[in-house]
């Protein structure tokens, strides 16, 4: 497979409709939603079901749930180019699984009520900013940019944060955390369209791997948005 990163990286910015984009970006949306709907109803049934009790019957197992989801997201990333299309994909589904796992708890923590009202609202919020990235003009490289060294940042303020316990320091985090993960959003997304755009002739699996990769980063923005928002909204059980 071509480093289709590499000539993104030095290719100009495409304005135009190409072939390639038009058969990535349904891969890309209908990935993200079928992850996103795997999740969700893992979730679901975990928290509704009271497997909760039993899959997380000890820290211990919660803490090794995130450890291992971590691992598995960055090894996709770094090996998504080189592993078959299928691997890549059972690893995006087992990723998917995992998440599904840790995000139940949120049921128990928050009020159902609450956890629909992020949900709705992260829903409208990424649509509109999925959209804006993809269509504008505009270069919205250097927001990617800023954002992505912020990002950093806040890993550390989340870090401070938890020994500390500073509800104004945890409002920061929050806040931060959806500015964030605001312009995250639209640079994944215009970073998708450009990606298609660096090589429109590009073949049938090229097609699949850039959008999984795509469809990966953008259903962590989504995640990441809804948690922020989540915890900002804020009503616990």
């Amino acid at each position: 497979m071509v480093d289709y990163e590499k000539q993104f990286d030095s290719a100009p910015y495409a304005a135009g409709r190409t072939a390639a984009r038009v058969s990535v970006f349904p891969l890309v949306y209908g990935w993200m939603c079928g992850a996103l709907a795997l999740s969700g109803a893992v979730a679901w049934y975990v928290f509704s079901s009271g497997m909760w009790k039993t899959v997380f019957s000890s820290p211990n197992m919660y803490i090794g749930c995130i450890i291992a989801e971590v691992v598995l997201v960055l090894a996709l990333s770094a090996a998504i180019r080189k592993i078959p299309y299928a691997a890549a994909v059972a690893m995006f589904a087992v990723y998917a699984f995992l998440n599904g796992l840790t995000l139940s708890v949120v049921c128990l923590v928050y009020k159902i009520e609450t956890v629909q009202q992020a949900f709705f609202v992260s829903a409208g919020m990424f649509g509109g900013l999925a959209l804006y990235g993809t269509f504008t003009k505009a270069d919205v490289s250097g927001v990617g940019s800023f954002c992505g060294m912020a990002l950093w940042g806040l890993i550390l303020a989340s870090v401070v944060n938890w020994f500390v316990g500073s509800n104004a320091l945890d409002w920061v985090v929050c806040a931060a955390g959806v500015a964030i993960f605001t312009g995250l959003t639209m640079w994944d997304a215009q970073k998708i369209k450009r990606l298609a755009d660096a090589s429109p002739e590009m073949d049938a699996a090229d097609v699949r791997k850039i959008a999984l990769m795509g469809s990966l980063e953008l259903y962590l923005d989504f995640i990441n948005l809804f948690l922020y928002l989540l915890r900002m909204f804020g009503r616990k059980r």
